[in-house]
């Protein structure tokens, strides 16, 4: 083996006896000989020696450590031996355990004894200690009150306040309790000092409305700076402000501001003190002047923390009352003083920056007033407006005022001559109007049921030509409407009979046609005129809605007006003046007899006079092209139409349905229970006087057609349900047709309320022309008083079969006569000819 390989060997048997390193396959599986062992002890050796050797500086290095590892394990045995000792001491004492234990038991009472006496010692000498602390801070204290330094003894009484809170003592003992009181009395005796100091520096008369501020008094150490300093300590600055404010407000600012009294005072300020004295004008300069003096007064000697705290208690309430009272009475209504209005907003910018440089707040609201002049210019004209409209309707109706309407129609020579009877003329009143017409035919029966109308917007429909009543029976005869005439109670289609012509007529617009093309001398176009009465309100209503325009369209116009900016609101103004006499009228016109029909025609009059405002304005050259597009009555004037319909049928309901009532209600009037013949006739007496009165009334306010035809409305209305409670009986007898006879001709008197002025005494009532059920409520009676063969006769050759069905005929049969073959064959022969007269 070679020397390399012994080293190796060596090196093996070191590494795994230090480290227990197994060598590799190629060393342990060699073969060792004798002389292989000389090197391995040689390395043995080398590792034995070098292991000893870090032994060994190991040893000195832990040396320190190890000698105190010693010595501490000497001293464990020590405290094992004194173990060892207290154990056998405790076995030797366990030997009189009576005599140990109670000796040991008074030793530790004893010691916690003396430990809780030094600590109660020590707490009562703490207690003490800061006991006398408070009661010579409170000596201080009342020696500077005594010496009037009142600062200073409020800081100390601060600190007494402190020092009482911390004393470690139950504040029900006895001499927490005096503390306590003394403190409390201290501080109200130092508080009524300050008060006096206060009242001293802040002098308030009210009587003689005389206000002295001092920043200091010669008899005083404390400074009115100093004030501010003890306001926080007692937490009054707030409080204090509030009751100063109202001070000066009940002795200065208040009587110069009071807007209501005969004489307003000057501000004066004189030997340091604010006053009043003398005699102001009512002029918003002199106020703004007067101010001026009282809050540079109080800002001069003020300090600024207290004139911080006095604004915000004195800016809510005199801003309001300067806007309320004085600012907004001076806004003016119209443009003519808008000159005087734009130096009042001037003098309120002044006012405003004269606030913010004598360091006040809280007048955001009259910043925001002035910032805001077109729109409370325009507020004050809104608010002037509907005021006025409210004021003039509660003072009523006044005197009514007779108008005229005008409008040019083509009308055929039959409505010519009903409009001549009804007193409807032309504006020249021609004394041949009625004669005009008159051609020699002494029959113009068949023309009286004609409307004309042509397909162009002739301005018919303006004057209500058409039925009145669509909810009614359906009229055979079509009467004339009116001049202004009066619209339907429920749909205002119905008003102008749209849809009420039987299908075999021809339309309105076909009629017109028919009748001006066969023959020139059939129609002619004229101008109408018809008189109506309005109350006291459109002209005033009129009139405003013509200044606001006015003032709205010379904003307009004028360029750099400060004002130019309301010109849109003015312009929308008349809508809501409108709207409010909508909203007010329906109460204050239903106090006044007949105010519904009144409301009526003051609605159309002011829809009418609108529209003509509305076309004038549109030509008109003084105005610009947007003054001109501005104006929207449109929509007003259809809203005042719509309002009057509603105010028409209003009163029509109502009155129709008090006749109803008198007529028996929803119950048959023929059929009551316990009601003999002269009850009935009293109930009939009833309604047609109710007619009479209401017609009365009505004469002196709607035209003559549209009288006729409410009237007429109503006099349907009794006439229909007389007709409809007669249909409706199970049987008629002899003496009850009779009695139904002789209601129907107290009815049928009702005709001279139509006849025509100075009318002669065979003059034809126009009553069937406005009460569709008229005609029909006469033939009823006929019917009623004749044999079988009349009954046939007032079908087959009178005019029976317009104004009932052949069913409502053969059903009258069968109520009167006994059923029998002659009446069986008279009833064969009218349904044989359910159109007697087309035939002839």
């Amino acid at each position: 083996m070679s020397t390399s390989e012994s080293s190796q060997t060596g090196h093996a048997l070191v590494e795994f006896s230090l480290y227990g390193i197994f060598p590799e396959e190629d060393v342990s599986s060699r073969q060792i000989l004798g002389q292989d062992l000389a090197p391995a002890r040689e390395s043995l050796a080398a590792a034995k020696a070098k292991l000893e050797s870090d032994i060994h500086k190991i040893n000195e290095e832990t040396a320190p450590d190890v000698n105190q590892w010693v010595a501490n394990a000497k001293s464990v045995e020590d405290d094992i031996n004194k173990s060892r000792s207290w154990a056998n001491d405790i076995v030797r004492r366990s030997q009189a355990p009576d005599v140990s234990g109670k000796t040991i038991q008074e030793a530790a009472d004893k010691v916690e004894f003396l430990r809780r006496e030094v600590e109660y010692n020590q707490q009562v000498r703490h207690a003490l200690r800061s006991i006398k602390l408070v009661n010579e801070l409170l000596d201080q204290v009342e020696q500077a009150r005594d010496e009037r330094r009142i600062l200073e003894s409020l800081h100390l009484l601060e600190r007494s306040w402190a020092a009482l809170d911390a004393i470690p003592v139950s504040k029900s003992c006895r001499v927490m309790k005096l503390l306590d009181l003394r403190a409390f009395e201290l501080k109200s005796a130092s508080h009524d000092a300050f008060n006096r100091v206060w009242d001293s520096l802040i002098q308030v008369d009210t009587e003689t409305q005389k206000i002295g501020i001092f920043e200091s008094r010669e008899d005083e150490q404390m400074t009115l700076t100093d004030a501010v300093v003890g306001l926080k300590a007692y937490k009054e600055l707030d409080q204090r402000m509030a009751l100063l404010w109202h001070s000066v407000d009940g002795a200065i600012v208040g009587p110069r501001t009071n807007i209501d009294a005969p004489e307003l005072p000057r501000v004066q300020t004189e030997d340091s003190c604010l006053s009043l004295n003398g005699v102001a004008d009512k002029t918003i300069t002199t106020l703004f002047s007067d101010l001026d003096q009282v809050m540079t007064y109080l800002s001069e000697r003020l300090p600024e923390e207290l004139v911080y705290s006095l604004s915000n208690v004195m800016m809510p309430d005199l801003i309001p009352r300067i806007v309320g009272t004085w600012l907004d009475t001076a806004v003016p209504t119209s443009l003519q003083d808008m000159d005087g209005f734009q130096q009042l907003t001037e003098a309120v910018k002044a006012f405003c920056s004269r606030l913010e440089s004598l360091k006040f707040s809280g007048f955001d609201e009259l910043q925001e007033w002035v910032d805001d002049a077109p729109k409370v210019w325009l507020s004050k004209c809104r608010e002037t407006a509907l005021d006025s409209v409210r004021i003039k309707l509660s003072q009523g109706l006044g005197k009514s005022k007779e108008v005229e309407r005008v409008e040019t129609q083509t009308v055929s020579r039959s409505e010519g001559k009903e409009l001549a009877a009804n007193g409807v003329a032309p504006p020249n009143d021609d004394d041949d109007w009625g004669a005009a017409w008159d051609d020699g035919e002494g029959n113009a029966k068949d023309d009286t049921n004609t409307k004309p109308e042509s397909n162009e917007d002739d301005g018919t429909d303006a004057w209500g030509w058409g039925d009145d009543d669509a909810a009614e029976e359906q009229p055979q005869a079509q009467p004339e409407q009116p001049l202004a005439g009066p619209p339907a109670e429920e749909d205002p289609s119905e008003a102008w009979g749209w849809g009420e012509e039987d299908a075999t007529e021809p339309t309105p617009e076909v009629v017109a046609q028919k009748v001006i093309h066969s023959s020139k001398t059939q129609s002619r176009e004229v101008t109408l005129k018809e008189t109506y009465n309005i109350s006291s309100m459109p002209a005033p209503v009129l009139a405003l809605v013509s200044a606001v325009l006015e003032d709205a369209a010379s904003l307009i116009g004028s360029d750099g007006n400060p004002m130019a900016t309301a010109a849109a609101g003015l312009f929308s103004l008349p809508t809501l003046v409108l709207a409010m006499f909508r909203a007010v009228s329906p109460y204050y016109y239903a106090l006044n007899a007949g105010g519904n029909m009144f409301l009526y025609n003051d609605a159309i009059y002011l829809a009418e006079r609108l529209s003509d405002v509305s076309k004038d304005w549109k030509t008109r050259e003084d105005l610009t092209p947007r003054a001109i597009a501005m104006l929207r009555l449109d929509n007003d004037i259809k809203a005042l139409q719509s309002f009057a319909a509603r105010a028409y049928s209003s009163e029509m309901s109502t009155q129709r349905t008090v006749l109803r009532d008198l007529m028996g209600g929803s119950q048959n009037l023929l059929q009551q229970d316990g009601l003999d013949a002269s009850d009935l006739e009293a109930q009939v007496d009833n309604a047609t006087s109710h007619v009479r009165a209401m017609a009365a009334i009505w004469s002196t306010i709607l035209s003559k057609s549209a009288w006729s035809q409410a009237v007429g409305s109503l006099v349907d209305t009794i006439a229909s349900k007389l007709v409809a409670d007669v249909m409706d009986l199970a049987g008629i007898g002899q003496d009850e047709a009779f009695n139904i006879a002789s209601l129907i001709a107290r009815i049928t008197e009702l005709d001279d309320l139509f006849l025509p002025p100075d009318a002669a005494k065979d003059a034809i009532p126009a009553t069937a022309e406005y009460a569709s059920s008229w005609l029909r409520l006469k033939y009823l009676s006929e019917v009623l008083q004749s044999n079988l063969q009349d009954v046939r006769y007032l079908w087959m050759e009178s005019e029976l079969s317009l104004y009932f069905t052949v069913d409502e005929v053969v059903e009258l049969i069968g109520l009167s006569f006994v059923d029998n073959a002659r009446t069986r064959e008279v009833v064969k022969e009218i349904e044989a000819h359910p159109h007697p007269l087309s035939s002839k």
